[in-house]
């Protein structure tokens, strides 16, 4: 019985993991094609609007598009913790290149992000990110990394908005959150900035750093409550960097205990 039943069973694996890999082609075919489309409008649109607003709008319409298109299904726990007016720094884990759509989908904020300078030579895509206001860090040199967080400082006295960072610098693997580096955080201090940890989950489970796999499952983004840097000294920035860290860790354990 097992002899006839094997080929059956090699068969219907071979045809899932086909159905996936279509899937995962779909979705990449898509996020070229809209994020072009996306891109362009939003170019146009920036060139009658300074401040950024209609981009940051773009932005979300095009996140919550590709979530759509990938058949991911999201929720955000903890909205209720910020002020619909405010500003905000998000320091948020990073696990996948579903973070990006996840978060910009589902915080309704003018939102910008302190991005790897690589992003900015990507034709197109790296034109809309100038237009729409966000900042550019070379990680491989120090002092120029210093310089653009400095004019990012002065972009945010004369256009107040939010800022997104992923302070692990790079993605996780393993789904593990690695230590926080100072930059982003640091200039929040520096601003008195209040900072938003944030967990985004179910990204790396998605669409994982390696493999051409996209699993249509349902992500999470919890937030947690600000934390006002007004009164924390700089001489505390290193256990500040770690308090964050801390929260964006605990929220995550929520979200592994909810599952």
């Amino acid at each position: 019985m097992d002899l006839f039943q094997f080929p059956k069973r090699f068969n219907l694996i071979w045809v899932q993991r086909f159905l996936i890999n279509i899937r995962f082609f779909w979705f990449f075919i898509n996020v070229i094609i809209w994020t072009i489309i996306f891109a362009i409008i939003g170019i146009v649109g920036s060139l009658f609007e300074w401040r950024g607003k209609f981009l940051s709008w773009i932005a979300q319409t095009w996140s919550k598009f590709l979530l759509a298109v990938g058949g991911l299904k999201y929720r955000v726990v903890g909205l209720d913790n910020l002020d619909p007016r405010g500003n905000y720094v998000f320091a948020a884990n990073h696990e996948s290149a579903l973070d990006i759509p996840l978060a910009f989908g589902g915080l309704p904020y003018h939102i910008v992000a302190i991005a790897k300078i690589e992003l900015k030579r990507i034709p197109i895509f790296g034109w809309a990110m100038m237009a729409g206001g966000h900042f550019f860090v070379d990680r491989t040199n120090h002092s120029k990394a210093l310089n653009s967080l400095d004019k990012a400082k002065a972009s945010m006295v004369k256009n107040p908005r939010s800022i997104i960072i992923y302070p692990e610098g790079t993605r996780s693997i393993n789904g593990e959150i690695k230590p926080f580096k100072k930059g982003g955080l640091i200039m929040a201090l520096q601003m008195g900035i209040p900072v938003v940890p944030i967990a985004l989950c179910g990204t790396r489970n998605a669409l994982g750093k390696k493999g051409l796999v996209l699993r249509g499952q349902t992500l999470e983004l919890r937030i947690g409550k600000p934390i006002l840097t007004q009164h924390i000294q700089y001489e505390d920035r290193r256990q500040f960097v770690m308090d964050v860290r801390q929260e964006v860790v605990a929220l995550k354990k929520k979200w592994h205990h909810a599952a």
